[in-house]
């Protein structure tokens, strides 16, 4: 069988017509479904491999393993490092191609130890995690009455009632792009009106009694107060404590530290392209994460399913015509750290980059990608998606959205992300054919 698809394969790459009809125009759209459509065969090996071959479960496998043998991946800590050189290890025996790592400076910042404790109206064990880049409170910590908001716009209404106390932010959850400011601007707009912490209801859409961290910014001209989430339980209960004017009091007490950046990485590996070497077709996850789980989900599934891509095409024998590139971010949940310097660094070639890939939106059941281009490219994509019918994993939504390549989308580059997915067909089928190329030459719209 493999050597049946090297064959079909290899006849495509040299039989295929080129990107122009002649040097004005570009191929019609018919002609782009026809060569899409001539992959069929190469998409339903990939498939089946995956799906019901050897590597079947490889990722997940592979995963549970990286995931118990680490542990949490904090920026800046001795896990990450030691998850870089794992990973460098395993995609060098994995037989990929340019295995290296890539230097970045990335924060390094340690929680330490923390707690909350509501003291009026009665004795209740708060459940709280410290925001990354929070500071600590004084080493006695913090008492202060508690002034309940639900928004931006009521707590600068109620200033005058915030000065020396603790802000609590109640916003509703309306989705995660939206509300979010709430955690990463929380402290800053307390500090405008003289609060002296803040706790931030956790930004999720469900609750167990279970805060969610993550990291937050802090501005040069503004006091910096400490900041932490907080369950959703606990700001709904102090909520209704605050609509029925009872008074609330909190004590504080979080030992955050923050030290000078650390060293770390990029890990990257390749199968470079046998026609168009020098063009570059990214995928890539992240391997950091936060230090209160094992970031299993965010966000190891996203860089091992990856992984997997390259591997499946490893696997199958099969040499793409442009260069398929992983990286493995470092540093992305300080806000895209190590996907900043990358771009810094390869910024010079981006003409080359035909479209860049991220899956860091969980590893759910596969639904499809979201697809940042113009008309004309999208189309293209919705054919190139035709290929995924057995599994039916077709979709394609109006947008792609990715820390991690945001720099290269705001540029003009096609970008995708990986939606509730747990399948890597489709970061493979899209560097068998000339169509991320085109994707490039019909113009792509930038992200606003």
């Amino acid at each position: 069988m493999k050597t049946e698809i090297k064959k079909h394969f290899y006849s495509l790459m040299y039989a295929g017509k080129s990107l122009r009809r002649d040097d004005s125009y570009l191929k019609t759209f018919e002609d782009i479904k026809n060569e899409i459509a001539g992959y069929t065969d190469i998409a339903k090996a990939i498939i089946d491999l995956a799906v019901h071959g050897k590597a079947q479960n490889r990722s997940y496998e592979r995963l549970a393993v990286f995931a118990d043998t680490i542990g949490p991946r904090l920026s800046g800590s001795k896990n990450l490092d030691a998850a870089i050189k794992y990973m460098f290890r395993a995609l060098q025996e994995d037989g990929l191609e340019n295995v290296h790592l890539e230097p970045v400076k990335v924060p390094h910042w340690e929680r330490g130890e923390e707690f909350a404790m509501m003291l009026e109206p009665r004795n209740h064990s708060i459940a709280i995690l410290g925001l990354g880049s929070s500071v600590a409170t004084p080493p006695e910590g913090i008492t202060a009455e508690v002034i309940v908001v639900a928004s931006f716009d009521e707590l600068h209404k109620r200033a005058q009632e915030a000065k020396g106390k603790i802000v609590v932010y109640n916003e509703p959850f309306t989705s995660y792009g939206e509300t979010v400011q709430y955690r990463s601007q929380g402290a800053v707009e307390a500090a405008k009106v003289g609060a002296v912490a803040s706790l931030i209801r956790s930004i999720a859409s469900f609750s167990i009694h279970s805060p969610h961290t993550g990291w937050q910014n802090y501005q040069p001209d503004v006091p910096w107060i400490p900041t932490a989430c907080i369950s959703v339980e606990d700001a709904e209960m102090m909520s209704r404590m605050s609509f029925r004017g009872t008074k609330i009091v909190v004590h504080l007490k979080m030992g955050a530290k923050t030290y000078p950046d650390s060293p770390s990485f990029n890990t990257v590996a390749e199968i470079v392209g046998s026609k168009y070497p020098e063009q570059i077709v990214l995928v890539s996850g992240h391997l950091d994460s936060w230090d209160v789980g094992q970031g299993a989900m965010d966000d190891g599934g996203g860089a091992f399913i990856s992984w997997e891509a390259l591997s499946l095409i490893k696997d199958l024998g099969l040499r793409p015509k442009r260069t398929l590139r992983l990286v493995l971010w470092t540093a992305e949940e300080q806000g895209g750290i190590g996907a900043e310097q990358y771009y810094q660094l390869h910024k010079e070639n981006i003409n080359n980059f035909d479209i860049v890939m991220e899956s860091d939106e969980g590893t759910f059941k596969p639904s499809g990608l979201g697809f940042t281009g113009n008309a004309k490219a999208r189309d293209i994509m919705k054919e190139i998606m035709t290929l995924l019918q057995p599994i039916n994993v077709t979709d394609v939504y109006d947008d792609a959205d990715g820390t991690d390549i945001n720099y290269w989308m705001r540029d003009g580059v096609p970008g995708e992300c990986a939606l509730q997915t747990q399948c890597v067909m489709e970061y493979m089928l899209l560097v068998y054919d000339q169509n991320p190329l085109l994707l490039t030459h019909l113009g792509c719209t930038k992200i606003p």
